[in-house]
């Protein structure tokens, strides 16, 4: 018969065990590779996006804080229906310094109005009814605001999550004749911010996706010249990447990394790539260490041969990280592409294309929706 001090020796070596095996389950979420089909890509989000329940030993401290008691919801109604009836005020409600879950329900309708959430009011959601996505629209461009400043919505908050909207900036397509006539429809600068289902609207630089890490999901972004640009670390899927521009060059990615040691990039999986014109690049060389990944994508005709530029600086070829991987449609031919853009490997692909791109264990969750 065992002793019990080996009885308890052998418990204590069995928890330990039970322990390390949940605490890998929940790491695992961040190395799973996403699938290469992409009929699994929902099965893949929903198994290693768990709840809070099964991630508070991963989870940052104040993101458990936040999300351990049901969000406080503020509804925002054109109708006088709701506690508010513009954005604006529904956001100026919120204390500086929140620390609990705040959801900005936001009935149908236009909303002409130019939005700030900042940086000292995290855990904010903007939530649109998927049925009757409201238009939070402004027509601020550079010449007025300066490039950045000019976004209809400025998110500098931490732990932002959006869903079920349009977001757009109104402003006239720029001519090449206007002096800054750049006008951005969002701009996020706060860390560790998700998207869902969100349609960005306008023409040169829609998409500030300027610092941290952020998340983008089923979602569409429109534009003609840079129109996702900055230096965030930034990983979407399912995303469609619209041209608008009809002649010329028209760019998609202007990524801004600097520096060998700036752990940024943007990396678009299981994306699509449409629209109009036939002379759309995935990217320039922004800066000497611009990185962009497009993996499993369909990349359509709008799309040229050559695919990336060095923005005319020969320096750059060195340094910048221009890859794709897998990708399909007529515009993924990858016989014009400059030597300084890569084929990726099945191993220089991982990084890309796991959840740990963006660190997701520590933040990102299944969002808290006003039903639940």
């Amino acid at each position: 018969m065992a002793s019990k001090s080996n009885l308890c020796i052998i418990g204590m070596t069995l928890n330990f065990i039970v322990t390390l095996l949940i605490v890998n389950v929940v790491l695992a979420d961040d190395n799973v590779p996403i699938p290469a089909n992409k009929s699994e890509l929902n099965n893949w989000y929903n198994e290693n996006v768990q709840p809070l329940a099964q991630r508070k030993n991963t989870v940052d401290p104040v993101l458990v804080t936040a999300e351990s008691t049901p969000a406080k919801v503020v509804k925002v109604m054109q109708d006088g229906s709701g506690d508010f009836k513009t954005i604006t005020d529904a956001i100026n409600s919120i204390p500086k310094g929140n620390t609990k879950r705040v959801i900005v329900y936001i009935g149908g309708g236009n909303y002409t109005e130019k939005v700030k959430i900042e940086r000292e009011k995290n855990f904010v959601t903007l939530y649109g009814a998927p049925g009757n996505m409201p238009n939070l629209t402004y027509g601020g461009t550079a010449l007025e605001y300066g490039t950045v400043n000019s976004a209809t919505l400025i998110v500098e908050s931490n732990y932002f999550v959006a869903l079920n909207l349009v977001i757009s900036n109104s402003a006239p397509k720029p001519d090449g004749k206007r002096k800054g006539a750049q006008a951005v429809a969002l701009r996020i600068s706060g860390d560790k911010a998700a998207f869902y289902n969100i349609k960005l609207l306008g023409f040169q630089d829609t998409l500030c996706d300027d610092i941290h890490m952020h998340f983008y999901k089923d979602c569409f972004i429109q534009g003609t010249v840079d129109f996702i640009f900055g230096n965030a670390k930034s990983l979407y899927l399912n995303t469609e990447l619209n041209v608008v521009g009809d002649t010329g060059t028209t760019i998609i990615t202007a990524q801004a990394g600097k520096t060998e040691t700036d752990n940024t990039g943007y990396s678009f999986v299981h994306c699509n790539v449409t629209g109009t014109g036939n002379g759309t690049l995935l990217g320039r060389a922004w800066f000497s260490h611009s990185k962009v990944v497009y993996a499993y994508s369909n990349i359509g005709s709008v799309v040229n041969s050559s695919g990336w530029s060095d923005n005319n600086i020969l320096e750059y070829r060195r340094s910048v990280f221009f890859g794709e991987y897998q990708n399909q449609g007529s515009g993924a031919k990858l016989s014009g592409r400059p030597k300084y853009a890569k084929q990726l490997s099945d191993t220089e692909v991982k990084p890309f294309i796991t959840l740990g791109f963006i660190n997701a264990s520590t933040w990102l969750l299944p969002p808290q929706t006003p039903q639940e």
